[in-house]
């Protein structure tokens, strides 16, 4: 009776289906959605990329119009909302929520299409210098006579004074730039291009530390061992295994061109006077902070939470992608 109860058990144990295998991507959303700063991070971006891009469609000003005559005397220099209401003799207007500048032009609308070129800028450099930190980061770490020619490149671009680099380059190329492409589309393409240019070297540095270590591993010594072409080793097996210092750099860099564009902008070598950005909106309101400080506090307010969240989602994604502090 013992050995057919067993038999029956281990049959029954037999025909019952196996769970499927848990996908990796499930552990790492367990991991980042248990992050508390990625999850505030992540909606904050979420919220402001949804604000810039829908706002100016939704929002009732025209961030470029500016009145003429008695109305240029009525809307310019208004105040914010809460500003009026806090002074009780004052007239409140509601169609300029968070009031007007020098020329009468809606703050608020201003705001939302700044936020479209800043964060468009942020994320355009982003990819530029991940595909050249990750091509020359690959480059190092898979061919050893191309390292020592390309880390001294790295080390090169490091050293540079990034800031003056990037005002000489400003007013060498805009000019040639803008007549090409039109004076937005011209000093889009350059800032795109200097800030993507000087910001891969970090990530040079972590892919080629990575592929030199994969490289010795037991799977790329076997694939090598079968005659597998370079090409095919770094595609096939390279890449994907350090997919997740790219991702977090790649969250990082957006933070770091936005900076960029608006330390630019704040300067006075980014987009023309009448193109909005958040660096562009600080610029503008500096000679007039004392008298309106509120012009100053919206736009850095934007670059400061856009630039924190993004820092949280990189270092959720950081630890959610490491299979060392995954599941901690």
């Amino acid at each position: 009776m013992t050995d057919d109860a067993n038999q029956e058990t281990f049959a029954t144990d037999a025909q019952e289906p196996m769970a499927p295998p848990r996908s990796q991507w499930a552990d790492v959303w367990d991991q980042f959605r248990h992050h508390r700063g990625a999850m505030w991070g992540a909606g904050i971006f979420i919220f402001i990329i949804l604000m810039v891009i829908v706002g100016p469609w939704v929002y009732w000003n025209d961030p470029t119009y500016v009145p003429t005559g008695r109305d240029f005397l009525n809307l310019r220099d208004t105040r914010p909302i809460y500003t009026v209401i806090w002074d009780s003799g004052a007239k409140v207007n509601w169609l300029h929520p968070l009031g007007t500048d020098n020329l009468g032009r809606d703050t608020l609308g201003r705001l939302l299409t700044g936020g479209r070129v800043s964060i468009a800028v942020g994320v355009a450099a982003m990819v530029l210098s991940i595909v050249i930190g990750t091509l020359i980061g690959v480059l190092a770490g898979y061919f050893r006579f191309l390292d020592g020619i390309l880390m001294r490149l790295t080390d090169l671009f490091l050293a540079l004074p990034l800031l003056p680099l990037l005002l000489v380059a400003v007013l060498l190329f805009r000019e040639p730039l803008s007549a090409s492409f039109g004076p937005e589309g011209g000093t889009f393409i350059l800032i795109v291009t200097l800030v993507g240019v000087t910001s891969w070297m970090q990530t040079a540095r972590i892919v080629r530390g990575d592929i030199l270590a994969l490289k010795e591993r037991e799977f790329v010594l076997a694939a090598r061992s079968i005659g597998t072409r370079p090409h095919h080793m770094i595609l096939r097996h390279l890449l994907p295994n350090v997919l997740s210092p790219i991702i977090v750099s790649a969250t990082l860099g957006i933070a770091t061109a936005i900076i960029t564009e608006s330390a630019l902008s704040f300067l006075g070598f980014g987009f023309p006077p009448d193109f909005p950005t958040w660096g562009k909106l600080l610029f503008d309101a500096v000679d007039r902070m004392n008298l309106y400080p509120e012009r100053v506090v919206w736009p850095g307010l934007l670059i400061s939470l856009t630039v924190l969240s993004v820092n949280y989602v990189g270092d959720g994604l950081r630890d959610a992608l490491d299979p060392r502090i995954r599941g901690r």
